[in-house]
């Protein structure tokens, strides 16, 4: 069966841009230390694993997606990125293309939105490796897909988001939207912490299955359940548009084949062209050497 490996490429930059110095400079004294670190770790990954298909998605805007049109706070409580930061995401996106392998970046849609639609838009009858650092990205585990992030050396298939999360893959939209997520700004139920939203998902099943059951959790007369339908009364609203806010899209709008997420090898004229711009001769031999 084919394996396809899609690489969530922000915290890998994120990850770059804070560890290494920023004395990482293009010919034009450009910090690039971001996309140093960020095709380091690509190309290591990809020795590593031995892919044969794979595609790389970017966030275009660090703090923002079409989630804002309908609700503005989402992320807007993370500090701006760097624009040197920011700079940095297209001579990332040509050092992917120059290797050989699919890049996907878009306005309006996050990285997580472009990995869920390109699963979506492929043969069921391929398996798939998310590379990524994103709890979010554990709503698209099954029998065929697993969520990785190689630096924490961490692995997650369905039963490994249950022992993490307490719900599975299937309900951490509702889990979300119940906890929310400070990291996103979601906000969630007031009141209503991770542990308490496993419960309420390992009792009914998803966030409709909790709501249509808060008038018998009222009815009970046990002081914890009453108080616990309260709660889920007052952000009844909030909920649901933190589930949605936590759901990733699957229509992003790009086209997508299998034959185009093959991993070609380096081309070496662009590797000349893109990693002479960026100074990163002695990286040059790691990446060709693959193909």
């Amino acid at each position: 069966m084919t394996t396809v490996h899609l690489i969530d490429a922000s915290p890998y930059l994120f990850r770059a841009w804070f560890s290494l110095p920023r004395t990482i400079v293009d010919p034009a004294g450009k910090p690039v230390n971001a996309v140093y670190g960020f095709t380091s770790f690509l190309a290591k990954y990809l020795a590593d694993t031995h892919a044969t298909h794979a595609a790389i998605a970017f966030d275009r805007h660090f703090n923002g997606s079409f989630r804002n049109e309908f609700y503005p706070p989402y992320k807007a409580q993370r500090e701006a990125s760097p624009p040197e930061l920011d700079a940095q995401v297209d001579p990332a996106v040509e050092v992917v293309q120059a290797m050989g392998l699919a890049a996907f970046i878009d306005e309006r849609f996050e990285a997580d939105d472009l990995i869920a639609t390109v699963i979506d838009r492929i043969d069921d009858d391929i398996e798939f490796v998310i590379v990524s650092s994103d709890k979010d990205l554990a709503q698209l585990v099954c029998d065929r897909i697993v969520l990785v992030d190689p630096a924490r050396e961490l692995r997650f298939d369905a039963d490994a988001v249950v022992a993490k999360f307490g719900v599975r893959p299937e309900q951490m939209t509702d889990f979300l939207g119940l906890a929310g997520d400070s990291v996103d700004n979601i906000p969630g139920v007031r009141g209503i912490g991770p542990k308490t939203a496993a419960q309420l998902l390992q009792r009914y099943g998803s966030l409709e299955g909790i709501y249509e059951n808060v008038a018998a959790m009222r009815r009970s007369l046990v002081r914890s359940e009453m108080t616990l339908a309260s709660k889920l009364e007052a952000d009844v609203e909030m909920a649901g548009l933190s589930k949605r806010l936590a759901t990733v899209a699957r229509n992003a709008p790009i086209e997508v084949t299998l034959d185009a997420l093959v991993c070609r090898g380096p081309d070496d004229a662009r590797i000349d062209d893109v990693f002479g711009r960026l100074g990163f001769g002695n990286l040059r031999q790691r990446v060709t050497a693959r193909g």
